[in-house]
């Protein structure tokens, strides 16, 4: 047993901790086992309590979860939940015209992994402005990866997203990266925030900076 993975009487068993991170990431007991590069016999000693892992699997395992090794032996997780109803910004473009499109999107959070979804088209946009949804992961607790996919079944869009989480979980800034309505490969700023106000004014910072001098 690693010092990283002691835990003291007041903390939770082992067994219960992984069980628990593993059904909030979605994963079975054989999903996390292939995700981590282990047997799934090892994965049943560790829920059950028979055996620990030693250092180096339980940093596999940690990553698999998006968890830190703390998290993984119990300890307590500074991790936001992002769950709810956001507002996400996105620079977007139209016969060479610049356009900021806005629309309220639904997060929905297992673990390290966040559903997105668009809950209602962009009225800013009127030939961009389609219904889609994605997936996102939560790395380090500050940055999101994923990807994003048309649900009109007539726009074949699809690309992917990368975002900075602000520390208090707040909003959050990146670039988006995707197949455009008729073809070509485009990309464009992308924020979100908790409220439409709260995106266009991080969007409007993220375009200040790109034109201010370097």
């Amino acid at each position: 047993m690693t010092r990283a993975l002691e835990a003291s009487e007041e903390q939770p068993h082992f067994g219960d901790v992984i069980r628990r991170l593993r059904q909030e990431a979605g994963l079975s007991q054989a999903g996390l086992a292939a995700a981590a590069g282990i047997h799934l016999r090892q994965i049943h000693r560790y829920e059950s309590g028979e055996q620990q892992p030693a250092l180096g699997v339980a940093q596999r395992m940690a990553s698999a979860l998006g968890v830190t090794l703390d998290e993984l032996a119990g300890g307590s997780s500074d991790r936001v939940t992002l769950d709810g109803t956001w507002w996400a910004a996105w620079q977007t473009f139209s016969d060479g015209q610049q356009i900021i499109a806005t629309q309220p999107v639904g997060l929905s959070q297992h673990g390290s992994t966040i559903s997105i979804e668009a809950l209602e088209r962009s009225t800013e946009n009127e030939r961009g402005g389609y219904l889609w949804r994605g997936e996102l992961r939560l790395w380090d607790g500050q940055v999101l990866m994923g990807y994003y996919a048309a649900a009109d079944g007539n726009v074949r869009s699809k690309g992917t997203m990368f975002f900075i989480l602000h520390a208090q979980g707040e909003h959050a800034h990146g670039r988006w990266v995707g197949l455009s309505y008729d073809g070509p490969v485009i990309s464009g700023y992308a924020t979100l925030a908790r409220t439409q106000d709260a995106a266009q004014a991080a969007m409007t910072r993220l375009l200040d900076e790109a034109q201010a001098p370097a």
